[in-house]
């Protein structure tokens, strides 16, 4: 497994983590064990891959950014390359809060608490947490949890 380094450059990968691999093509299925060794080390491995991605894609922007704005001698020029800029850091501070939520779930994958929903302890769907690996809730309690947030926005 790659190493994942925050930007301090240590590893966030914990020393039980490390050895984990899944083999190409495995995707978890409804006739396994629910979050099992399998699984977890699999949701670990997307994670990872995922949070990896993001500070690639934003290290590759920022220095995008950076040699672009060297260029613009123009101040027409200049404006859009500060409205590229605003754009940029509001980009960066949801990857910032993407990635916060990426290590909490990687925190419950190794305390066990991984695909369970926080509300009711029930299993997350495999295919929920296949499309969004960081869901705390089941599908069900995520509604209920919006319906509730929509009633007080209106109050």
């Amino acid at each position: 497994m790659a190493s994942v380094f925050d930007l301090t450059g240590q590893s966030d990968t914990p020393p039980a983590a490390a050895n984990d691999q899944v083999a190409d093509g495995y995707r978890p299925t409804p006739d396994e064990p629910f979050m099992n060794l399998r699984q977890q080390a699999y949701f670990r491995q997307k994670l990872l891959a995922w949070k990896e991605a993001i500070h690639r894609e934003a290290q590759g922007t920022l220095s995008q950014l950076q040699v672009d704005s060297l260029r613009e001698a123009d101040l027409t020029d200049r404006a859009s390359s500060e409205t590229d800029w605003s754009i940029e850091l509001r980009t960066r501070d949801r990857q910032r809060k993407l990635i916060a939520k990426i290590d909490a779930a990687l925190r419950r994958i190794e305390d066990g608490e991984y695909g369970y929903c926080e509300v009711t302890g029930e299993p997350i769907s495999l295919g929920r947490l296949e499309a969004r690996p960081i869901a705390t809730m089941t599908v069900e309690a995520q509604e209920r949890h919006e319906r509730q947030e929509k009633i007080s926005r209106e109050e």
